[in-house]
């Protein structure tokens, strides 16, 4: 088993992770569209996240929509709702299931069970990683996609907003922590594999040569 400063690492990783997924999952502003206007009341910013769409006006005011029909949606919004659903669960079992096995609990019972949670709550920090970080790059690749499409009018272009840059990262540390969680618990026995193999093999001579001499 990994040391427990190691654990303690993967773990505030952990745990910036989910925050950071979770807070990508609701936030409004996967894609941004500034329109300064030549008018007050001209929407200054316009937001579109995976569950709302927020307009901020000039003026101060700051109005936003649910968006309520699922299939309506892009594909590529409904994969990032459901894939960003998926990581916020993972990393938070991944994490649940790490604190079981760390050194510093007092939970999971032996060293071996504490091993194995260890293990498997890597497996579900990677998991939720890799869940994390294919939407965030396929959502950055359809408004690029669509930024450089120049039949698109200039006012429905976007740009990627600070929920996928949150989304990124926090994926990303989701699956470094779980990387560090998943290192085998026989790490160190294949640093010093010879330890162990050459103990047994000298005594039994020893002993017959012990007998020989009595007899003698």
């Amino acid at each position: 088993m990994i040391s427990a400063g190691l654990q303690l690492l993967a773990f505030a990783l952990a745990l910036s992770g989910v925050s950071g997924v979770l807070m990508a999952t609701l936030l409004p502003n996967w894609k941004v569209n500034v329109d300064p206007g030549s008018n007050i009341i001209t929407a200054i910013v316009q937001l579109q996240g995976l569950w709302m769409d927020c307009t901020w006006y000039s003026t101060g005011m700051f109005s936003c929509t649910l968006k309520y029909s699922v299939l309506a949606l892009p594909t590529h919004v409904q994969a990032a709702r459901a894939a960003m659903v998926l990581a916020c669960v993972l990393s938070a079992v991944g994490m649940c299931t790490a604190t079981i096995g760390m050194k510093c609990t007092r939970l999971g019972g032996d060293r071996e069970t504490k091993s194995y949670a260890c293990f498997a709550g890597g497996v579900c920090l990677m998991s939720a990683g890799i869940s994390g970080l294919i939407p965030t790059v396929w959502y950055t690749k359809e408004i690029i996609a669509n930024f450089v499409d120049v039949t698109v009018p200039e006012s429905n272009k976007h740009e990627p907003g600070g929920a996928v840059y949150i989304g990124f990262i926090s994926a990303m540390l989701l699956f470094i922590s779980g990387m560090i969680f998943c290192i085998k618990k026989d790490s160190e026995a294949w640093l010093h594999p010879s330890k162990q193999q050459h103990v047994p093999t000298t005594q039994p001579e020893d002993r017959s040569a012990y007998s020989l001499k009595d007899y003698v």
